[in-house]
């Protein structure tokens, strides 16, 4: 079965009781019982229930996965990765990453007695002078969030292998339209659905997919214990902007191209991050990866000031400065001051993510008018 089919039929079939195509919102807590223990799969909706199988099963399809969790958001579905971990262990992960994991990784689970290091991952070899005895997982984003780096996902899951590590990859900004980590050797993926897999930024959401069935469980033990599960309305809205996912993408993908080389060239602009460009780092590897590379673009103003920065992300007309990312709507981000404001300002800036740096989601309006609303504000900056 192709993508775009399971985007709109696994997981799904029509319910038993009505025939309705459409999954029903199953809204209630709990379930009947023919007698203790004996029901029909389902007990507590903390644990389970029917819009969110149906979308669990639906996103698994989509991942080349086994298994799907779904979660109240990307931040519990990474949280409950990190509860498979001990005091004392120790977590690999990238220089450049979400500020709401880094603030978790930090400010949360270090006072856990778990210790993080935070790398270059440009070159997956840089992994291996941190590995001990103590390291259990290696933790990466690709495409990073801002600066756009590109990590060797089968690279990374080599050495993880060798060293007996779980490799975790949050696959946000591509998408499992873009890229499975899975099919290169990872052993997790997350998704914040509330972006791409949503797409329509009404809902909050986050998801773990996997292979290993024992990993599976340990993690479903989590989820279940831990109680960060979303309710069946969002479970419904996510279903429901799967089934687009494939048309969204290939807009965005399309409008990004447009954007990236328009702004590539334009005199104002300092930097574009975008890894389709033949001289962005690891271009190589993306081809290789990715199917695509996605309507995600980070910029930088030249010789602007952080007031500067302000005007300029405050003038558009139709991108919306906005936190997060992946709806149909276009949205520009200040990150140091926005999504990763917890990130201490010195690491920060080695990372690339300074004061005049804007991260843009490219949606899927009409070109033209992205792009006039590009030329519009570069006229006034």
């Amino acid at each position: 079965m192709k993508f775009g089919t399971k985007a709109i039929h696994a997981g799904q079939e029509p319910d038993p009781s009505t025939g309705a195509v459409m999954t029903p919102i199953y809204q209630t807590s709990t379930f009947w019982q023919a007698s203790p223990g004996k029901h029909q799969g389902y007990a507590y909706a903390r644990g389970k229930n029917p819009t969110r199988t149906a979308l669990e099963k639906c996103l698994a399809s989509l991942e080349n996965a086994n298994h799907a969790l779904c979660f109240s958001s990307g931040m519990g579905a990474i949280d409950a990765v990190v509860k498979l971990l001990q005091p004392g262990d120790e977590v690999i992960t990238g220089n450049d990453l979400y500020g709401g994991t880094y603030r978790m990784f930090t400010k949360v689970f270090a006072l856990f007695g778990i210790q993080f290091h935070f790398i270059d991952l440009s070159d997956a070899n840089n992994i291996k002078s941190y590995i001990n005895d103590k390291t259990k997982l290696i933790w990466i984003e690709t495409p990073t969030n801002p600066t756009m780096q590109i990590v060797d996902i089968a690279a990374c899951a080599a050495i993880a292998k060798a060293n007996n590590l779980l490799l975790g990859v949050d696959n946000t900004f591509a998408s499992p339209y873009l890229q499975n980590p899975l099919d290169l050797g990872a052993d997790i993926v997350m998704h914040s659905v509330t972006k791409y897999l949503g797409g329509h930024s009404d809902l909050v959401m986050g998801a773990l997919c996997v292979n290993d069935q024992s990993l599976y469980e340990r993690l479903a033990f989590i989820h279940n214990s831990c109680g960060a599960t979303p309710g069946p309305q969002d479970s419904f809205l996510a279903l429901r902007g799967l089934k687009t996912l494939h048309l969204r993408m290939k807009a965005h993908c399309e409008n990004g191209i447009a954007v990236a080389n328009y702004l590539k060239n334009h005199p104002k602009i300092e930097k574009v991050y975008w890894p389709g460009f033949t001289d962005h780092p690891n271009h190589e590897i993306a081809k290789k990866q990715m199917r695509g590379f996605g309507g995600m673009i980070s910029i930088v103003l030249k010789d602007a000031t952080l007031e500067d920065t302000f005007k300029f992300a405050s003038s558009f007309k139709v991108f919306t400065l906005a936190e997060s990312l992946g709806g149909v709507e276009s949205l520009i981000n200040h990150p140091a001051t926005m999504t990763h404001a917890s990130i201490p300002k010195a690491d920060r800036e080695q990372a690339g993510v300074v004061d005049s740096l804007l991260r843009l989601s490219v949606g899927v309006e009409d070109i033209e008018d992205l792009l006039q609303d590009l030329e519009q504000v570069l006229d006034q900056a």
